[in-house]
């Protein structure tokens, strides 16, 4: 099926049979992260019904990203990302079959979950730069955005199945099912991504012979690149107050609406709809973004999470969250796919880790900041705040010119490798 659809624009990253695999093991797998995502935050609010206890879970989990992206950026650059996946892969996978037999024995509580957070915000930060940076090695730069923004489209796709799934399944059985179905899809990653053909790699070629060599290095370079400073600045206030949406929605459900798990996992769903159409929308584009389209994006993005925080009703709440998703799928594909094509190859991964550190890991401060205004001010008006933050923040970086402009080179294919369409 993932053949037939090469022959369209929009799908050109299919013609890669290394590509094929890695979209088709991460649909199931991504399904059953936000399976997962959505009973986590049900389990801590039923575990402790404090905002604050949830703000400090999505902060442990988060918080490791300042600790360890920048080396998972420098192990990017320099050793096998195809083993270190599969491996974190695995860790990832035991921490949700813990969380699932711990509940299911009745001796789940908060301790441990804030324990397991930590392991899986470790293997998740390591991870995210070398994942992000291995798409670049099955495609190739000439097809790297298009790929990007297909990857978002997966991910969404599991966004649309899994909060209603997992809805439906603790409305059945309780949270405890929805961890130990997510830990048993990452066999469909992991399978497909040990399957893979390494003859058809894209070459990315980096020569640091030394982990911490390799981050100041990619720092140096850093300093160089006004313009990607200038993203990474934007993508951290859009991480750390404007994208907390599985909180937003928690805490709109549960203490703005009444509503119960069902109505709570059906909105992820909904958002998704407008994330899936905000990727399919990046992906058919054939102009790489520049930095000026990347800034409207997330000027945009502010603008509707705080609209969205003002909806009187769960109704008119849940028709605001497509274009919520729309809004943050464009600006966040976007954005990756112009600090990584315009990255000179042997920092892509440096890059990256930067750009995961800055991404992910200001979400502890946000998450904790969301959680004590909302626990103790008011949940709609912290909402409104945070995408307020984001959009001030894009808007000064319209008005401000950056210090150094940069031309995008043409999105020709430098690295040789063997193409092949065979399924």
């Amino acid at each position: 099926m993932l053949e037939s659809l090469q022959r369209y624009d929009t799908f050109r990253s299919f013609k890669h049979r290394n590509y094929r695999r890695f979209y088709a093991g991460n649909l199931l797998s991504n399904t059953g992260t936000w399976i997962q995502r959505v009973a986590q935050d049900w389990l801590v609010l039923d575990l402790t019904h404090s905002p604050t206890a949830l703000g400090v879970v999505t902060s442990l989990q988060f918080g490791p990203a300042i600790f360890f992206s920048l080396h998972g950026g420098s192990l990017a650059d320099r050793f096998d990302k195809q083993r270190w996946i599969l491996a974190t892969n695995a860790v990832s996978a035991g921490c949700a079959f813990g969380v699932g037999a711990l509940v299911q024995t009745g001796h789940m509580t908060i301790n441990w979950m804030y324990l397991l957070a930590v392991i899986l915000g470790i293997a998740s930060a390591i991870q995210a730069p070398i994942w992000q940076t291995f798409v670049h090695d099955l495609v190739g730069r000439a097809d790297l955005p298009n790929a990007i923004a297909l990857n978002s489209t997966n991910f969404n796709i599991g966004r649309l199945i899994g909060p209603a799934l997992s809805g439906y399944l603790i409305s059945l059985f309780g949270t405890g099912p929805s961890f130990l179905v997510n830990g048993a899809t990452y066999a469909a990653s992991i399978y497909a991504i040990a399957t893979m053909r390494k003859s058809e790699f894209f070459a990315n070629g980096s020569t640091d012979t030394h982990t911490q060599a390799g981050v100041l290095a990619g720092l140096r370079y850093l300093r160089t690149r006004s313009d990607i400073i200038v993203m990474l600045v934007l993508i951290f206030f859009a991480g750390t107050f404007g994208l907390n949406y599985q909180m937003f929605m928690a805490l709109m459900s549960r203490n703005v609406f009444g509503v119960q798990a069902d109505s709570f996992g059906l909105l992820g769903s909904v958002m998704a709809i407008g994330s899936v159409s905000g990727a399919l929308f990046v992906a058919q584009r054939k102009l790489a973004p520049t930095a000026r389209f990347v800034q409207g994006l997330v000027l945009v993005f502010g603008t509707v999470t705080a609209t969205a925080g003002l909806a009187p009703t769960y109704g008119f709440y849940a028709l605001a969250l497509p274009f919520c998703g729309f809004a943050a799928l464009t600006m966040l594909s976007s954005a990756n796919a112009y600090v990584q094509s315009t990255s000179e190859p042997a920092y892509r991964g440096r890059v990256m880790g930067v750009y995961m550190l800055v991404f992910i890991g200001g979400t502890p401060i946000g998450s904790m900041s969301l959680g004590w205004f909302a626990e103790n001010v008011n949940v709609r008006l912290a909402v409104v705040l945070c995408g307020a933050i984001v959009a001030v923040v894009a808007a000064l970086s319209l008005i401000i010119p950056t210090t150094r402009a940069y031309t995008a080179p043409m999105l020709v294919e430098e690295d040789a490798s063997i193409e092949s369409t065979e399924a």
